[in-house]
């Protein structure tokens, strides 16, 4: 009994229901009812399984399949069941067909995995892969009537590792093996040309400026003559260049019009492109276009984009790597380039160095070594000083013309044999005197070598006498010791000593050019931190090299190691050899410097008449003042010059021991350098601020450090004047002069009591300082006077010095008006004047000076006035010279004034603010000064403060765009500004009333 023609394709789902309504009659196969049991069976299997199957049967390969296969052939399903599959896959039969005859004819299966075939399944010509099985099909008499096929798509798995592929060989194409960004974009371009399936064509371009160029591109001559080379970058484009460039991905259709260009794998035309923003570091920014051919065998879906969109990335990636390394080769170019302009003119520096150095050396040689015209022993002390700084000076200049040399790569290496150990203990005894007086021993051990060495004499000099002045610097206590030993493959120079040692941190940087160990103790902070890198170049020059062991607290030893390969190359022959030994007797001379006895480098120098050159006798003489500075030279030159004013000097090495010499014994001054070992002079400036007893002690600070940074650091932590080194000694005698007057003028005191006879003419010191007249322990500054005392009248100033009292208000002194006093201290001697004009420097009405304190006390009688409702009057001024720096000295002197006063701590910072800016103006904008120094005064009477800020030049006209534009505001807003500009200078008066103290 035969089962309805229903069941058979009951279990086919859509596909079966499809079959079962199909008229098979008009079939090659006929009616359902005439098959073969055999042809029943394989439907069956074929509409159960969820895997694609067909089913071609018959000598026209009728076609019978299932709903996994119907979702291969797209729209040309439903019309292919029943149908010739010569039909239904004619674009690709040329391919299926030798495998379904092999079939049939064999009777063997045969299995191909990702067989490309072409499609025609969704309105194009479509790149498709399968992996297929054709078995033979059998009737019921065993026959082969048909084929079975079982494939599988792998269509995106075969594409998606090609685009994989294509993306490594970018990734490859822009690792960094290329030098710049067009050679990049070249294997870029390379790298995608490789891929046509995928990327049909493409191009690269850049923008440079305003510009879009085209930095490479992949696809022949077409390409390159359809593309623009250059176009504006927001210039609209038909291939969306324009779009792109601005960050917007752009599809561009109807490519085949513009370029003939067969692609895909059956060379269809190419008729859509993609222009994507290659991405930058700067978002909105794209760095360039990337313009590419879409496949017309595949369609432009979700993942075809996604690969566009990672191609675009990854060429961005490598072109920013390439500019990247574009730059900073262009950067390293450009400081090598500089390095060797500062080498060239580090040489031509030096050379034209010598030619001075010479004429100075020579004759001061000449006078030191004349018997016929002996120098007196005053003069004979400074010009050995001279000769012997200016024989320093050339040996740091050939140090520096040595290591020029050494970096342009122009130093060489004058072998010539010689006796090695001979030659280092020659120099090294050069050195015993020194390292004796040090208190330290040395040893030497060069026995005789084997045989000659061929090195250049005036090199290993130069390493000896570095090696040695280094461990002379950083040793103490025990010995310093040289070797020289020798074996088979070299000869080693080993310098060791007791000394403080090297941190285990800081030893791989020891050899560097310009590092020096920072917070070491050591002899002397001089030095240019060349020394050891000196010494490593030339041990290499010399075809070896150094290296170092060191411990903290034990020691250090250097090791210079010379292979015999080296110490034996051609030579000339051993001879005497001009300057050997100049360096080393240079190198001690510098080390005895350090080494100056400490009771000498403490001891008082005894005060000396004054020099009229530098000032006239004032009040100030028998001033003590202390001097802190490393170089022995420059301690006994400062100790005599300060000497000569009449002043007490005291000299010590470090900020250890002024530290020690003020807490013996409290000077009226300070003076310090910078650069000292230890504690050095902005630490010393910092811990005398910190201690009560000398945050007042006047300090000016001495540097070879020049530079506004340095000098604001110093003024900061509250130093009271920088001077730079080199200075005139006019210069440095006024400065002290100023910070000795400011500190009077603010009421500091030394912690002792000196004696009467310190005092001029007699006359008993009060509490103001040496040389001044009594005064109030209260008053901020002025010479106290009764004016109803005997005389009436104040006592007179010393020789010299400006009129200073004190006046009640500011009717006791005269208007500001131009000119200036008679007999005014010389520019920048920063003089008080107290009561009298700043800017006149007209006294106070005679009979009126009287205590300015806090109390309120008469200073004769002791008596107790009434308080007044606001503080009480002060009519006092200061001269500075017009430098930046002068603010910061105002703001010190104003603010203790105001201070004792008791005026309010919020009202101060409000004036002092208002007249820095005013101080700043008068030192900017004063062109041409009859003289180079700002006048202040300030005044205190009625409950106000005025304080007037005077200059001596013009002011020039300042384009708005110059004006920081704060100065006067800042200045109007903190009190009524008042300007008076005439032709002899402009002054700033700035009133701020005061509230009514309780």
């Amino acid at each position: 009994m035969t089962r309805p023609t229903g069941d058979l394709f009951a279990d086919g789902g859509g596909t079966g229901r499809l079959m079962a309504r199909l008229d098979w009659a008009a079939t090659p196969l006929g009616p359902v009812d005439g098959w073969p049991q055999s042809l029943r069976a394989a439907v069956r299997m074929v509409l159960s399984s969820r895997y694609p199957m067909l089913l071609l049967w018959g000598d026209h390969f009728t076609q019978l399949y299932n709903d996994a296969y119907s979702a291969l052939i797209g729209d040309k399903h439903p019309d292919a069941l029943g149908g010739d599959v010569r039909v239904t896959l004619a674009e690709g039969w040329d391919v299926l067909a030798p495998l379904i005859d092999e079939a049939m004819a064999t009777g063997v299966a045969s299995w191909v995995p990702a067989l490309q075939l072409l499609l025609d399944r969704a309105g194009y010509r479509e790149e498709a892969y399968f992996s297929v099985s054709h078995a033979p099909a059998r009737d019921d008499e065993g026959r082969t009537v048909g084929v079975l096929t079982v494939c599988s798509e792998v269509t995106e798995q075969v594409v998606g590792e090609r685009r994989l592929r294509l993306l490594r060989d970018l990734s490859v194409g822009g690792d960094g093996r290329t030098v710049d960004v067009e050679s990049t974009c070249a294997r870029l371009v390379e790298a995608i040309g490789g891929h046509p399936l995928d990327v049909p064509f493409a191009a690269i371009y850049l923008r440079e400026g305003e510009l879009l160029r085209r930095a490479a591109h992949v696809g022949g001559g077409p390409v390159a003559a359809a593309l623009p080379g250059t176009l504006p970058a927001g210039e609209e484009h038909e291939w969306g260049l324009a779009a792109a460039a601005a960050g917007t991905t752009t599809e561009v259709a109807g490519v085949d019009r513009r370029l003939a260009l067969p692609a895909g794998p059956w060379g269809d035309p190419v008729d859509t492109a993609l222009a994507l923003p290659l991405p930058s570091a700067e978002a909105g920014q794209p760095l360039g276009v990337l313009l590419v051919g879409v496949s017309p065998s595949r369609g432009l879906d979700e993942a075809y984009r996604s690969f566009h969109a990672l191609l675009a990335q990854q060429v961005a990636v490598a072109v920013r790597n390439a500019q990247a390394y574009e730059e900073e080769r262009r950067r390293a170019e450009a400081l090598a380039e500089l390095d060797r302009v500062k080498t060239g003119f580090f040489t031509n520096v030096s050379h034209e160095f010598r030619t001075p150095l010479t004429l100075m050396l020579g004759p001061l040689a000449d006078a030191l070594n004349d018997n016929e015209h002996p120098l007196p022993a005053t003069q004979r002390d400074r010009v050995d000083t001279a000769w012997r700084n200016a024989t320093r000076l050339l040996t740091l200049v050939n140090s520096l013309l040595t290591f020029s040399s050494l970096e342009a790569g122009q130093a060489h290496s004058h072998a010539r044999e010689v006796d090695l150990a001979g030659l280092t203990a020659e120099l090294a005894s050069v050195f015993r005197a020194a390292v004796e007086r040090a208190g330290l021993r040395l040893e030497v051990d060069c026995p005789p070598l084997p045989r000659a060495v061929s090195v250049d004499p005036v090199n290993w000099e130069r390493i000896v006498t570095n090696l040695l002045s280094n461990a002379l610097k950083y040793t103490f206590v025990g010995r310093i010791r040289v070797g020289l030993t020798a074996d088979d493959e070299e000869v080693r120079l080993t310098v060791a000593d007791t000394g403080i040692g090297i941190a285990e941190e800081d030893l791989p940087r020891l050899f560097e050019r310009f590092h020096r160990v920072q917070g070491t103790r050591s002899r002397s902070h001089e030095g240019t931190g060349i020394g050891l890198a000196l010494v490593r170049e030339l041990a290499r020059l010399e075809g070896g090299d150094v290296r170092v062991e060191s411990r903290v607290g034990t020691g250090t030893t250097f090791t210079v190691a010379l292979p015999w390969s080296a110490a034996r190359r051609t030579a000339r022959p051993a001879a005497d050899v001009d300057g050997v030994g100049d360096a080393a007797r240079a190198a001690v001379q510098e080390a005895v410097g350090w080494l100056a006895d400490p009771a000498q480098a403490g001891a008082s120098a005894p005060a000396g008449p004054p020099v009229p050159a530098y000032g006239g006798a004032d009040a100030l003489r028998h001033a003590r003042i202390l001097v802190a500075d490393d170089n022995a030279d420059m301690r006994a030159y400062l100790a005599r010059l300060l000497g000569e004013q009449g002043w007490r000097v005291e000299t010590v090495g470090d900020g250890r021991q002024a530290l020690e010499a003020i807490r013996r014994e409290q000077p009226d001054l300070v003076l310090t350098d910078v650069m000292m070992p230890g504690i050095d002079g902005f630490e010393l400036v910092r811990r005398l601020r910190g201690q009560a007893g000398t945050r007042t002690l006047p300090v000016v600070v001495l540097s070879a450090r020049a530079g506004g940074d340095a000098s604001v650091e110093g003024l900061d932590l509250g130093a009271d004047d920088y001077v730079v080194k080199p200075f005139a000694a006019a210069e440095l005698i006024a400065r002290i002069r100023s910070a000795l007057h400011g500190a009077r003028t603010r009421g500091h005191r030394r912690n002792e009591t000196a004696p009467a006879a310190d005092s001029p003419g007699g006359t008993p010191r009060g509490p103001g300082g040496p040389g001044g007249t009594a005064r109030d322990a209260d008053s901020p500054g002025g010479t106290t006077a009764d004016a109803d005392g005997p005389g009436g009248t104040a006592p007179e100033p010393a020789s010299g010095a400006r009129p200073a009292t004190s006046a009640d208000s500011v009717g006791g002194g005269t208007p500001d008006t131009p000119g200036a006093p008679a007999g005014s201290p010389a520019p920048g001697a920063g003089s008080v004047d107290v009561a009298g004009d700043p800017v006149s420097g007209a006294p106070a009405a005679p009979g009126v000076g009287a205590s300015v304190g806090r109390s309120g006390e008469d200073a004769h009688n002791g008596t107790r006035r009434t308080a007044p409702e606001h503080p009480a009057a002060l009519d006092t001024g200061w001269t500075y010279p017009s430098q930046p720096t002068s603010a910061a000295a105002m703001r010190r002197d104003v603010r203790a004034s105001l201070e004792n006063l008791d005026v309010d701590p919020d009202t101060v910072a409000d004036l002092l603010l208002a007249a820095s800016e005013a101080v700043n103006n008068a030192v900017e904008h004063a062109q041409r000064p009859t003289r180079p120094e700002v006048r202040v005064r300030l005044r205190v009477t009625d409950g106000a403060v005025l304080i007037s800020v005077r200059d001596f030049g013009t002011w020039r006209d300042r384009r708005p765009a110059m004006d920081r534009g704060r100065g006067a505001t800042l200045m109007n807003a903190y009190g009524d500004v008042r300007l008076v500009s005439t032709a002899e200078g402009t002054t700033v008066t700035i009133e701020r009333r005061l509230p009514p103290t309780t």
